[in-house]
């Protein structure tokens, strides 16, 4: 089989569509152990005294994991060796799945700690995972397809953990172990496809340069060419993470008051075009050869994403659209702002920059900063406005996030334009 596919042109339809598969397979088979416990909401907790809503406590303690673990992830999945990497994701998502079990046998509050576990096993799973498809020409069809696994995910495990507890009468909290058991056979069965995937074939490497597991100096010598363009990035995706963390753990009390509480169903119908319409936009910036003007498009994805949010939030405010309208506008618009930081936006600069060195390591930087800002968010709203409903600090968040992303879009687009006037004068280092 492996021979098989390494005689396969890596631009071929069927090589796509086998990479693509495996990989969107891999991915959302993790979020089955991450994001189930969220469609739960908790109410029949009594005997919880603390200071923060239990459901809120849970969602801070494993995104606070997750983040910690993408901070790891900076050193350990940049200078993973590709021969490690598939025994890496079965292990950690095997140990993430005991923490599930012991968020469902452990007494408070000693519980909420198995969500932080969970979270600090997973944040390193995707890493591993977009590692077997950057530095391809194919990468943008690839990335968008992987990036349209945690859209689609998020919403059908949800859906799945809603209909344990609506029809099958699973308690709440031992629905998110019961989801990820059954998503064990496809994981191990789309790491096993992963494993087959050549490297890079050379003409892979000549367009996109290639790539190599960094080290500390490697790491610090592409921050000192390009850090303060990267910080700019960070900052915008500290918006676009904390919006969209808030709006996947929260979808359950949205749902609920826009009247679609009893709505299994209402994750998924809500994500699944989302996933669509993120994934044909995405893909189109594989026909775009020259890496710089691959760059530059990408911002104008993202801009344009940032600005639907709060466009479409001013359409439903003013009642020119529905519910379920705004929900997949404001999904939309997000994702297709969020997705280019999770694939395509590092993987086409790290190419256009000709540095030989892995994008995974950029995503990691940017992970780790979003995921902090989305605990920052979430704690600033308990402890400061405990009472504000949550359809309406969603919405004061989808303006906050188009404005000010849109300014700090713009503003890292103008920052790396002059860094290419600059590189054409000062050619780029080559390692």
């Amino acid at each position: 089989m492996k021979e098989r596919i390494a005689r396969l042109d890596q631009s071929s339809v069927l090589f796509v569509l086998f990479a693509g598969l495996v990989s969107f397979s891999a991915y959302f088979s993790m979020y089955a152990f991450r994001k189930p416990f969220t469609a739960a909401t908790y109410s029949d907790v009594s005997d919880w005294s603390f200071g923060l809503d239990y459901k809120v406590s849970l969602v801070i303690i494993q995104v606070f994991g997750y983040a910690l673990s993408k901070f790891i992830g900076i050193k350990f999945v940049s200078e993973a060796e590709r021969s490690r990497r598939a025994l890496m994701i079965l292990l950690l998502i095997t140990l993430s799945w005991l923490a599930l079990v012991g968020f469902a046998t452990v007494p408070k509050p000693y519980n909420v700690l198995m969500l932080f576990a969970n979270g600090l096993c997973l944040g390193m799973i995707w890493g591993l995972v977009f590692a077997y498809l950057e530095g391809r020409q194919t990468s943008e069809i690839l990335g968008a397809i992987l990036c349209s696994s945690f859209i689609l995910s998020s919403g059908v495990v949800k859906s799945v953990g809603a209909a344990l507890i609506l029809y099958l009468a699973v308690p709440d909290h031992w629905m998110p172990a019961a989801t990820g058991a059954l998503f064990f056979p496809i994981l191990a069965l789309a790491v096993w496809g992963l494993t087959l995937l050549p490297e890079p074939n050379h003409l892979d490497q000549e367009r996109r340069i290639e790539r190599l597991p960094m080290d500390g100096s490697a790491r610090g010598e592409f921050l000192r060419r390009y850090g303060f363009g990267v910080v700019i990035l960070c900052a915008a995706f500290v918006l676009f993470t904390a919006f969209r963390d808030f709006r996947d753990n929260f979808a359950a009390e949205i749902w609920e008051a826009l009247g679609f509480g009893d709505v299994a169903l209402a994750f998924t119908l809500s994500e699944a075009p989302v996933a669509v319409i993120v994934l044909l936009i995405l893909a189109l910036m594989f026909l775009i050869r020259d890496n710089w003007r691959a760059v530059g498009a990408l911002h104008a994805a993202i801009a344009i994403g940032a600005l639907s949010i709060g466009v479409a939030t001013f359409a439903f405010q003013r009642e020119m659209i529905g519910p379920v309208t705004w929900m997949v506008a404001t999904g939309a618009g997000l994702y297709v702002a969020y997705v280019p930081f999770s694939a395509m936006l590092f993987d086409r600069l790290m190419a256009a920059a000709r540095f030989s060195g892995t994008a995974v390591f950029l995503i990691y930087v940017a992970d780790a900063s979003g995921y902090l800002g989305s605990v920052t968010l979430l704690l600033l709203k308990e402890l400061f406005a405990p009472e504000l409903p949550w359809l309406h600090f969603f919405m004061v968040g989808a303006y906050v996030t188009s404005s000010l992303g849109l300014v700090l879009t713009i503003w890292s687009l103008r920052y790396f334009w002059q860094r290419r006037m600059k590189d054409w004068v000062e050619p780029s280092v080559h390692r």
